[in-house]
């Protein structure tokens, strides 16, 4: 009998030795992939001029991600990656993958590169195709969706995501704001904020950000 209680703690310490050296490696991954995220966006700060978002939209997409604990997320529109990396370094902290689709080879090849050097590219699933076609054929489900793409199908690539995008779900859109008239993709901002089912809001601090919450099915 005192064999067998002494071998339950044995198997009781070698599993908490186990199980603190696991949770000792998943922070210090963790370290490692704020460290390099960092230094890539302070590296780039100054760089990111052809159709990326500003930094303060990449930082309300991370905190969104954040906040809600998303982990399921889709971009439309990569761009050469820096909405992209805030996303994914969101999810690097919720566990979470990130699907994003660009129709130009010159800036996901770009993008490809950017998403390495920042320590994120294991976290995303960048995707070179024309977003019309691809976006309709994405099985899902998704919590998260940010829209950069060409405006005048947003409209499109919303019906499409919609039955996709779990309940509590979040679909951002950018270049959308509530300010100055009927600018700034005005009547699908209307379309958004006519939807029973959806809460929409704009941030305006940076390039214009529709925020849109799923309360429920139709």
């Amino acid at each position: 009998m005192k064999k067998q209680k002494i071998s339950i703690v044995l198997v009781i310490a070698l599993l908490f030795v186990g199980l603190s050296i696991s949770c000792y490696s998943q922070e210090n991954d963790q370290a490692t992939i704020d460290k390099k995220v960092k230094a890539f966006l302070d590296k780039h700060s100054r760089q990111w001029y052809d159709m990326n978002v500003p930094t303060s939209d990449g930082k309300l997409l991370y905190d969104l991600i954040l906040e809600n604990k998303y982990k399921s997320a889709l971009e439309i529109g990569t761009s050469t990656g820096h909405s992209g990396i805030w996303i994914a370094w969101a999810l690097s902290k919720t566990g979470g993958k990130l699907i994003t689709i660009d129709i130009d080879e010159n800036r996901h090849r770009e993008a490809l590169a950017n998403f390495k050097e920042a320590g994120v590219d294991h976290i995303i699933d960048a995707r070179l195709a024309d977003a019309h076609d691809m976006v309709p054929q994405l099985k899902g489900p998704f919590d998260f969706v940010f829209s950069d793409a060409d405006k005048n199908w947003y409209k499109n690539y919303f019906l499409a995501v919609d039955p996709k995008l779990k309940v509590n779900g979040c679909y951002t859109s950018h270049n959308v704001s509530d300010r100055g008239g009927r600018g700034g993709n005005y009547s699908y901002l209307q379309f958004l904020q006519g939807l029973d089912h959806y809460e929409t809001t704009v941030n305006n601090n940076g390039g214009g950000v529709a925020i849109s919450f799923k309360k429920s099915e139709k």
